[in-house]
């Protein structure tokens, strides 16, 4: 029924409570970001590199004739940590490593949309998305060497945390890490793509699969056709810490002692650096990078 002329309707702030529209519970979420990354005690170069990248949405009214004082439009935001960690030497690792971190960032900015809310529905989406993701790297480096034949038997490492509100999806190949601190526990979220993690999913000792651990069985470049990528989804609660590592890291610190670093400092940067610092006192046989974030979950 039409309203009367005369009759006056305040239809009060359209906001996520309202019944039957938007029922799901908005949180603030806040991430600090630290990162470091060296070259150890015995490597003549880098292989290893990093990167945090932020992507915002957002909406504003330039034109319309319903009074806007009231109206809010807060920009959605999505961040994405990666790590990679070149093989193949002869600095073609370095080269790797970097280039497909530039790949990434190419490729992201041709999509036509980015995941800035995630919806459990649609997770077998998500998966396929990255995986494309992943094959269209592949390819690019593929043809890379291809067109360079020198550099053949390059190759990277790919970790990264895709952070959007209160969740992160974790995608993954070959041995660098990804890590939860929560609550005083660290929980490695990744598997190594390596034949002696095969070997010890086998039941094989660590004694005895030692000698295989840095033969990769999935990673970036020309030494296999097709790649695949794991993944998982992670929902953040209030005080979680998001690690990725390579195994710089990993080869020289036991996570029990990454535990009691992060447990002792707060901070992400002085975190991070102390993470090399005892990488490098270790003996720092590789080079290593560290990224870490502090999530801070708040109710709206």
């Amino acid at each position: 029924m039409p309203f009367e002329d005369s009759e006056t309707v305040d239809l009060g702030p359209i906001s996520e409570g309202t019944p039957g529209m938007f029922e799901e519970t908005v949180r603030d979420v806040r991430l600090e970001f630290g990162a470091a990354s060296h070259i150890g005690k015995v490597r003549d170069n880098n292989e290893d590199h990093y990167s945090v990248v932020r992507r915002t949405r957002s909406r504003e009214i330039l034109l319309t004739n319903v009074d806007t004082s009231d109206v809010v439009l807060p920009d959605d935001h999505a961040h994405v940590m990666v790590v990679t960690d070149g093989v193949g030497g002869r600095g073609f690792g370095e080269l790797a490593s970097e280039f497909v971190l530039r790949c990434g960032w190419e490729l992201a900015g041709q999509a036509s949309s980015w995941l800035m809310k995630f919806e459990e529905t649609k997770w077998d989406e998500i998966c396929e998305r990255i995986e494309s993701y992943a094959r269209r790297i592949q390819r690019a480096l593929q043809e890379y060497a291809r067109a360079y034949p020198k550099l053949a038997g390059m190759g990277t490492t790919w970790t990264c945390f895709y952070i959007v509100g209160a969740d992160a999806v974790v995608a993954h190949l070959g041995d660098s890490r990804g890590y939860l601190y929560r609550q005083g526990q660290l929980r490695q979220l990744t598997h190594d793509h390596t034949f002696a993690q095969d070997l010890l999913d086998r039941g094989l000792s660590e004694a005895q699969t030692a000698p295989f651990r840095h033969i990769l069985t999935n990673s970036f470049g020309d030494r296999q056709e097709e790649v695949w990528t794991e993944t998982d989804h992670i929902p953040l609660v209030n005080g979680d810490r998001l690690l990725l590592c390579s195994d710089g890291l990993t080869d020289m610190v036991p996570d029990a002692e990454i535990a009691a670093t992060l447990g002792e400092f707060n901070e992400p940067q002085a975190a991070c650096d102390e993470l090399i610092k005892r990488a490098l006192d270790h003996g720092g046989k590789d080079n290593v990078t560290v990224v870490l974030a502090n999530v801070d979950v708040r109710a709206a």
